[in-house]
């Protein structure tokens, strides 16, 4: 069924006072059918679609832009689609309607429900395939993220002729977190991230190694020796003032040549994270 099927020919008039009408109905709509957050409702792309419905626009690239738009905003799935129902409901009203408008999705055309459902997919994927590669609480890439930037950094290498190691090297840093478990443990490797994102601010990359110790991926620069003795410092400093984990020793810190070879590096990755 195309887009242009489901409009009656009413719809399609002055973009206006019919076009506001249109939105106060399908927002009245909206709410009817248990919109939770009624001042979260309106998007600029909510009038997009308006004014595709009055003026026979694209109707179905505009929905796709509200469903990208209400998946942006947080709006789950089934609040995006109950949307949808209601709009459809509300331009298929017939004329001698009571005025109740029902937003049943099992109604509205499957083609304008898979476009939205697409639309709010794609955007969640992609926010998705970024929260994936950062811990939630310490902020800290994973190991495959780190892999990802060495593999990066080695086909630079090939490029330049330039080995790795001349111009990048792993800066580890491994707390004795042996006699603590728990919550405790964790507390001191969110202290010891925001330690090592104070010192190593240009970014480069902070990653979990295993559950008790972290790498950077940095610089061999002017300015390494300087941000070690700088960790050691904040990082004993900072374990010292918190009470959950006076009396931790202070953590390893190392530097860690990189390998001749990417899939060397990624066992060098490998011992130090056994866990």
């Amino acid at each position: 069924m195309g887009a242009r099927e489901v409009l009656p020919p009413r719809w399609r008039g002055d973009p206006t006072d019919a076009g506001r009408s249109l939105r106060a109905r399908w927002r009245t709509a909206t709410l009817a059918a248990g919109w939770p957050f009624p001042s979260d409702w309106a998007l600029a792309e909510v009038d997009l679609v308006c004014a595709a419905a009055q003026g026979g626009g694209d109707l179905v690239e505009t929905l796709a832009e509200l469903g990208r738009a209400r998946a942006e905003a947080g709006a789950g799935l089934n609040e995006t689609l109950q949307d949808l129902a209601a709009l459809h409901a509300v331009l298929t009203m017939p004329d001698d309607s009571d005025g109740v408008v029902s937003a049943d999705p099992d109604a509205a055309p499957a083609k304008l429900l898979r476009v939205v459902a697409l639309a709010w997919a794609d955007v969640m994927v992609r926010q998705l395939a970024h929260d994936e590669v950062r811990d939630g609480l310490t902020g800290l890439s994973n190991l495959a993220y780190l892999r990802a930037r060495l593999r990066e950094i080695y086909r630079a290498a090939g490029v330049t002729g330039v080995p790795p190691t001349a111009g990048h090297v792993l800066v580890v840093v491994a707390p004795d977190v042996s006699r603590i478990a728990g919550w405790s443990r964790l507390a001191a490797m969110v202290l010891l991230a925001d330690v090592l994102r104070a010192v190593f601010d240009g970014g480069q990359t902070l990653a979990s190694v295993g559950k008790s110790a972290i790498a950077v991926l940095a610089e061999r620069d002017g300015r390494l020796s300087e941000r070690v003795a700088r960790t050691r410092w904040l990082a004993a400093a900072r374990l010292e003032l918190d009470p959950q984990l006076r009396g931790i020793a202070p953590p390893a810190i190392w530097l860690e040549r990189l390998p001749d070879t990417h899939q060397a590096a990624c066992r060098l990755l490998a011992d130090l994270a056994p866990v």
